[in-house]
């Protein structure tokens, strides 16, 4: 995998690149749809390359463990060729999923024992076999293992966590590098930088995660809790220490403002399941604020979804015929919301992209935040 940066902005930290990988070319700054179990929820494979035009998707390496399963994936070649997508997919470890279940997992030093949220069945994860699992999978960009605690956690318990998942993460490195690619393709792993919401810690985990020289870094632990504005710190800390030829990726994160606001920071990569999960919900980002088109005020709005036409969907359907449908229970419902959001956080990483660019990146973000922010 490689990565050019393209072009600096000027004002801030803001800079968009090329990173190229075996199964094609991403432009970043990057949003990627979360498509977990294999699937974009509610998004058609075609309508994602053609009509959303995302360049790279997500997968969930403890879903797809889980389901089909791995001795599936490998039968077949992998993930890409599972679903029918020809571009760049990126796995998360499972280790957010894992440490989510709280009730149903045990965290060891060799690894996490947990419970399958399918089935009750009972497994392991360790740093070793979350990169063979990751290898079976076949994504072109693969996340280290790690412990991902909550934003509230208090120092002693994030000092500790931290520690495990530098520990892991040499585990992972090592068993990554002594292993090869099944698919005739390379694979490239990703740390994770954790560290909750201490300075230190950030530092600490930015360092470490430096040292093994690897394609990319990811920083993980963020948006599970902590004020918005410490999030935002915590970027700063750790940019000023990862590398600046290597893309960084912003794990989980999040609405529109708190993307140009990392962008803006130095962050190049992001995905989140806000777009989907909200637009089956019935929310609409736009570039003039968020709609809750199941509110009364869009009944009789025959005006298109977006005027400046972010989506494909825009001047196909008018708000009233969207409300219809969401209130009728339509899955044509879920399937525009999800397809409109999607097309919106794409659309707005181009503009991003072009307004670095042009070199007037702080002025348009600061006029596009107000607006993405706003409830209409």
């Amino acid at each position: 995998m490689k990565f050019n940066l393209l072009h600096k902005d000027t004002k801030s930290n803001a800079r968009c690149g090329l990173l190229s990988t075996a199964h094609g070319e991403i432009h970043t700054p990057i949003f990627m749809p979360v498509g977990t179990v294999g699937s974009v929820k509610a998004v058609h494979a075609r309508e994602l390359k053609d009509d959303i035009a995302a360049e790279i998707i997500l997968g969930n390496t403890y879903h797809l463990y889980l389901r089909p399963g791995t001795d599936i994936l490998e039968s077949v070649g992998g993930l890409h060729k599972f679903i029918g997508w020809n571009k760049p997919i990126l796995t998360d470890s499972g280790g957010f999923q894992v440490f989510s279940l709280t009730d149903i997992r045990k965290i060891k030093e060799e690894g996490v024992e947990f419970r399958s949220h399918i089935d009750g069945s009972k497994h392991f994860f360790t740093p070793e076999n979350v990169m063979d699992i990751q290898r079976k999978i076949g994504a072109d960009i693969v996340m280290a293992f790690d412990e991902c605690p909550p934003g509230t956690s208090d120092y002693a318990y994030s000092k500790k966590s931290l520690e495990l998942t530098q520990r892991w993460l040499k585990r992972c490195v090592q068993r990554f590098d002594s292993t090869e690619p099944l698919y005739g393709y390379e694979q490239t792993l990703f740390p994770i930088v954790q560290g909750c919401v201490y300075a230190d810690l950030r530092r600490e985990a930015a360092k470490n995660a430096a040292e093994y020289s690897r394609d990319g870094y990811a920083i993980g632990g963020l948006a599970v809790g902590e004020p918005t504005e410490v999030m935002y710190e915590m970027i700063e800390v750790v940019n000023e220490i990862l590398p600046e030829d290597k893309p960084r990726y912003l794990m989980g994160v999040g609405t529109p403002a708190n993307l140009l606001e990392a962008i803006e920071r130095g962050v190049d990569m992001f995905d989140c399941v806000m777009p989907t999960r909200n637009g089956r919900n019935g929310m609409l980002f736009t570039s003039e604020g968020t709609i809750n088109i199941k509110n009364q005020k869009w009944e009789r709005d025959f005006s298109p979804l977006d005027p400046a036409e972010t989506s494909f969907v825009d001047n196909d359907y008018s708000k009233a015929y969207l409300r219809h449908l969401i209130k009728s229970d339509e899955i044509l419902g879920l399937q525009i919301c999800s397809i409109h959001n999607l097309s919106f956080y794409l659309w707005l990483m181009r503009e991003a992209r072009k307004h670095i660019e042009t070199g007037d990146f702080a002025e348009w973000k600061a006029r596009t935040v107000k607006n993405v922010s706003t409830r209409l």
